[in-house]
């Protein structure tokens, strides 16, 4: 999915519409599909997964970022899916918690499923969904191999803590709350080494980061509408 998702936005503006989206996969074949049914369900599993829809603020933000790093897009498309599936968000603190080395074997991450919803899915999903769930935490790092799954440490970069620190604003956080939500335990670094990337992502414009005697403070101008911004306020009262 993340190879389609780069070729999309290869082809596509940055301003471009969820009109222009579907018509890039569905005529123009930018993702090279065998057929128009394939094309159709080609993007309809990226508008599921990534919205393609300049209205929806996470999208948006992801869009901004995109083309600044090509390295740091994995991370970026893993954290748009993990806030849209949460076939997916329900795996990540297991896979998190696993030991760097160790084997993250498929019929793990189908018990895992499974006991979410017991007996909800046949096997023959199960087995899909696990398969899907894997590809998507190897495309972005987390995981190494094919058959056989590996936990390793992803790259980090600021484009990608950007993008994290972002959706825990969204969510009403602000100051050092940003930096506690699930979204940062995707970095597992310490956090020297975190502040490091925010410092680095607020030097090339991507945000604004103060930091004076521990006091932290993370703004994200241009990220979102006034009404937007109004809405995030009133979530943070409740959380």
């Amino acid at each position: 999915m993340l190879d389609d998702l780069r070729l999309l936005m290869s082809h596509t503006l940055p301003q471009a519409t969820r009109s222009d989206y579907a018509a890039a996969v569905v005529d123009a074949n930018v993702l090279g599909k065998p057929t128009r049914k394939a094309r159709e369900l080609a993007f309809r599993h990226l508008a599921a997964l990534y919205a393609l829809d300049a209205s929806n603020p996470i999208f948006r933000a992801m869009r901004r970022l995109w083309p600044l790093n090509d390295d740091a897009q994995p991370l970026q498309a893993l954290a748009v899916a993990l806030a849209r599936d949460p076939l997916l968000r329900a795996t990540q603190t297991f896979v998190l918690a696993q030991p760097l080395g160790g084997v993250v074997g498929r019929e793990a991450v189908e018990s895992l499923i499974d006991a979410k919803d017991p007996s909800h899915f046949s096997p023959e999903s199960l087995k899909a969904f696990a398969q899907r769930i894997g590809g998507t935490w190897t495309a972005a790092g987390y995981l190494q191999g094919k058959a056989r799954k590996i936990r390793v440490v992803p790259k980090f970069h600021p484009e990608s803590v950007a993008l994290l620190l972002f959706l825990g604003y969204l969510e009403g956080r602000t100051g050092q709350r940003l930096f506690s939500s699930e979204w940062m335990a995707l970095f597992g670094t310490a956090q020297d080494e975190l502040e490091a990337l925010v410092s680095a992502a607020s030097h090339r414009g991507l945000l604004v980061f103060m930091n004076a005697g521990g006091v932290k403070e993370v703004r994200f101008p241009g990220y979102l509408t006034p009404e937007e911004e109004r809405v995030r306020q009133e979530v943070s009262h409740v959380i």
